[in-house]
């Protein structure tokens, strides 16, 4: 069972590659997406890390949250799902009634 943590606070020059080699100290790393920006082809200071078991993503929750990262201190916990409920249609805010 894969679990997704997500890594914030990261330094712009923090790559893909390095955040996988980092986190593969703590277990298997199944997959890393660092998140750019479209517009600058820049990272955007977050990214997901999906580690293959539940023990890897408490083992790199623990080795690597509050860790210095190019002067920036990581903040790593799971990811939290979208919310599908969330009201995106573009109302007048979602909650008026008329």
């Amino acid at each position: 069972m894969t679990v997704k943590l997500y890594v914030g606070n990261l330094s712009y020059e923090t790559t893909s590659d390095e955040l996988r080699t980092l986190f593969s100290g703590a277990g298997v790393v199944e997959s890393c997406n660092l998140i750019i920006d479209q517009e600058t082809n820049r990272s955007k200071g977050f990214g997901f890390i999906e580690m293959d078991s539940k023990e890897g993503a408490d083992a790199a929750k623990e080795k690597f949250n509050g860790q210095d990262l190019h002067g920036r201190t990581l903040k790593v916990d799971e990811a939290k799902p979208k919310n599908e409920g969330r009201n995106n249609g573009g109302s007048y805010g979602g909650s008026r009634q008329y």
